[in-house]
């Protein structure tokens, strides 16, 4: 997921993020974006309602852009 923060947020919405069930790792860069978080689940309905849901609630986030990467193995 891409996700863009409120000014200044980006570091601390990054280890907000990191600590939710689902995401398997938030980093804080620069550019668009603020926030590169990799995310899974076991089904789309799980990603969707589950983990996506509960990043784009999270304090702090003002946008956000899924990515599904597509014929790729999760570990």
């Amino acid at each position: 997921m891409l996700i863009q923060t409120e000014v200044g947020r980006a570091e601390v919405v990054a280890k907000q993020l990191a600590e939710l069930p689902g995401v398997r790792s938030a980093e804080y860069v620069t550019g668009p974006y603020d926030v590169v978080a990799r995310v899974g689940a076991d089904t789309p309905d799980e990603l969707h309602r589950g983990v996506v849901t509960a990043v784009q609630r999270a304090a702090g986030i003002t946008r956000t852009l899924t990515c599904p990467i597509a014929g790729a193995q999760q570990p």
